[in-house]
Order: C-alpha cells, then sequence, then structure tokens
C-alpha cells in the first residue's frame, strides 16, 4: 500500500532529540531536556490529587470547557499580569496541554500551507517541526548574545512574503541559553508593528533564573494586540502535567479555542485542578525559590567542570539561567563525529544542525543539558566529552 501522506509530514523527520533519547542506552543524558526530578512537588501534588479524587471526582474525571477551568482561568490570568506583565483589558486566555499545543493551535490558526515563520536560528526543535507539519516555510534570523539580529530580522520581514508570525523564547533560549536584551525586546516588537506581523513569544524558562536581572516580557509592551504569550508548568511542576496557558488578544483566543476543540477538545480536569489548587495554595513562590537553587547548583556545576575540562576544545556563554548550554567545537572537530563518538564513550549531547531551519547546514555546536543527570552524571559526562575531544584531537 502507498499511503500518501499530507505534504506537510512527508517532509519531517522524527526529533533528533527523541530518537537519541530512544537509542542512548546506558550513556549519561547530556542531551535531554528533562527536568530535575527532585524539582517536582511529588507530596504536594500526591496530596492534592487525593483530596481531589475524594472531594470532586466527577468534577476531576468529567468533560470540561476547552477555555479551561474558570476558576483556574482567573487565577492564571492574575498571574500572567501581575507577574509576568501578560495581558491587559483586550486579551484573554486559554489552557492548554502543554505550551506545545499552542505552536500547533497558532499554526492551525494562522499557517496556510507555503506561508512563513520567522524564528531565532538557532530555535527550539518542537517549535521548528510543529511549524514544518503545517507546511510553513521557515525563514531563519542568526542570534547574538543579547538576541535576534535586529538588521537581518528587519531583511527577513520585508522580503519574505506571507510571514505569519515571528517566534522567539527571549529567555534563557532553547538551545543556546541566551536572554535577549530589554533593547533588542523593544524593537522586535516595533518591527512586528510595522511589518504587521504577529509574535509569539515562548516562555517556558523564564521563572529558571539564577543570575543577572528580569528583563519584562514582550507582551508587557503590547498596546496593538500584535503579541501571543505562551506559559508553562512543565518547568515549574512538572512536564507530565501537561498544563500551560497562552494569552493573546480575544480575537486569537477565540480562533484557538476552535482549532483546540479539534485537537484534544480541552486540557485534562484533574491536572487543571491539581494546578489550580497548588496555586490557590500559595505554593508557587517558595517551590521557585526550590528549584533555581537545585538549577543554579547544577548549571555552576557544568559549566564550571567544563572550563577545567574542556575550553581548549569548545567556546560557550554562561547562561543566567534555564536548562542548557550551547557549546561551539573549536577548529579540527567534526561536530557530528564528536557527538558519534561521545556516545560511545557513554555521553549523549545533541547536534546543532537538529535547531536549524535547514539541517542539512554546517554547525559547529552542541546542545548540554544540565538539568536531567545528577551531579556525578555532569561531572563524568563532561569528563567523557573531554575524553571525546582529546582523542579527536590526536
Amino acid at each position: 500500500m502507498n499511503y500518501n501522506f499530507s505534504k506537510g509530514m512527508s517532509s519531517l523527520k522524527p526529533s533528533v532529540i527523541r530518537e537519541i533519547l530512544k537509542n542512548s542506552g546506558d550513556t549519561i543524558p547530556l542531551s535531554a531536556g528533562n527536568p530535575a526530578p527532585d524539582a517536582f512537588p511529588v507530596d504536594d501534588m500526591r496530596e492534592i490529587a487525593a483530596k481531589i479524587l475524594a472531594e470532586n471526582p466527577v468534577l476531576a474525571l468529567q468533560y470540561g470547557v476547552t477555555e479551561g477551568y474558570k476558576p483556574l482561568i482567573e487565577e492564571l490570568t492574575a498571574l500572567a499580569k501581575n507577574r509576568y506583565g501578560a495581558g491587559g483589558e483586550n486579551d484573554a486566555l486559554i489552557v492548554v496541554s502543554g505550551a506545545q499545543q499552542t505552536m500547533s493551535l497558532m499554526s492551525q490558526v494562522f499557517i496556510n500551507y507555503g506561508d512563513a515563520v520567522i524564528t531565532e536560528e538557532p530555535a527550539f526543535i518542537g517549535a521548528l517541526n510543529c511549524f514544518r507539519g503545517f507546511g510553513a516555510k521557515l525563514v531563519g534570523v542568526p542570534i547574538e548574545k543579547d538576541g535576534m539580529d535586529i538588521d537581518i530580522l528587519e531583511e527577513k520581514l520585508r522580503t519574505t512574503e506571507n510571514a505569519k508570525f515571528i517566534y522567539t523564547i527571549p529567555n534563557f533560549q532553547n538551545p543556546a541559553g541566551i536572554t535577549t536584551s530589554l533593547e533588542k525586546r523593544k524593537k522586535i516588537y516595533e518591527l512586528a508593528k510595522k511589518y504587521s506581523v504577529v509574535i509569539l513569544e515562548d516562555n517556558p524558562y523564564g521563572d529558571l533564573r539564577v543570575s543577572g536581572e528580569p528583563v519584562p516580557a514582550i507582551k508587557s509592551f503590547d498596546t496593538d494586540g500584535l503579541v501571543v504569550y505562551n506559559g508553562s508548568f512543565s518547568k515549574i511542576i512538572a512536564p507530565g502535567m501537561r498544563v500551560g496557558f497562552t494569552v493573546a488578544p480575544k480575537e486569537i483566543i477565540s480562533k484557538m479555542t476552535v482549532a483546540k476543540q479539534t485537537q484534544d477538545v480541552h486540557t485534562t480536569m484533574l491536572t487543571q485542578l491539581m494546578v489550580y489548587n497548588w496555586l490557590k495554595a500559595g505554593k508557587l513562590e517558595g517551590h521557585v525559590e526550590k528549584i533555581r537553587s537545585i538549577y543554579s547548583r547544577k548549571l555552576n556545576l557544568m559549566c564550571d567542570n567544563m572550563d577545567e575540562l574542556l575550553l581548549p576544545y569548545l567556546d560557550y556563554h554562561r547562561p543566567e539561567g534555564g536548562l542548557f548550554v550551547w557549546a561551539k567545537l573549536k577548529e579540527g572537530i567534526d561536530m557530528l563525529e564528536f557527538v558519534k563518538r561521545a556516545s560511545a564513550n557513554g555521553v549523549s549531547a545533541v547536534p546543532g544542525n537538529a535547531f536549524l531551519t535547514d539541517m542539512s547546514q554546517k554547525c559547529d555546536y552542541i546542545r548540554l543539558n544540565f538539568s536531567t543527570p545528577g551531579d556525578e552524571g555532569i561531572v563524568e559526562g563532561i569528563r567523557l566529552l573531554a575524553k571525546t575531544a582529546r582523542e579527536m584531537k590526536g
């Protein structure tokens, strides 16, 4: 049987990261992106779930409203505005099944086959694959240490036909770890306004800051209905909860609601209720401080060991938060060969070309993750990367 798949799916390849994890076996997973298990509020979730199922089992197990559980929407609306500066009188909020669903909803709402998405490059592979799956043309804008190259962004906006939105992760970008400066955030917004293009501001890592000062969200100065803000509890509570939220102009949320009805009807009621009760109990601030402490230790452990063992072989910028370190291999070390040999030596890293709009481009970068492995795994993983680099340098 010859199957006639859609154009978008026919060109889509499996996630490089998922394939690495599936085949990594006993390697130390510096290729992953999972939150640290000790960052999960397990006791809180166990107690809250038991109480919900004892007191409101039908509410938890029945169908819900597509937009989300109303008390949770009210709680998240206040949280988004007061904590992230996201939301005004012309905005609304929808609860989504993890922030990844927002990529799909935005694609379904905005993209016709062949339309363009302007994206940071490198960029989150899950978003790129989602846009590809809906038939989007990906137009990359190189990122610098403080965000997208603004001159190239304007050039791409000026010359690209049917550009539907700009995709950006302004805080601790995945994979590069950089934070977009306030100056560039304002310039990105002004260019979006000039060229009548929406901005999709993805902020899954914003609460994971371990040094430096917070930078206001792009959505916080959105007076023209241009910004769709994407928030998530995957890195704050746990990714298996699959609860996120989107704040956007009411007209966009209305279309996203219809699109969500075709995808999953509504986000799981039990996990919505768990998140709502956790927030109402005032757990957020203390828990964020706890996970920042965990990630500060792990990030600095990785970077300190990289400074000691890997600087002869690569360059990198120590991020101020998030989950990832983006490292450039020095001349004479082939990136793909390095990743293969590292895996054979017992440690996995993600090849940087996985995060490009055209994965066939040459790339000298690798992405390393410090949240998933334990402390001993971080130390041993960096040692094995250094061993691999020494072997390749002879």
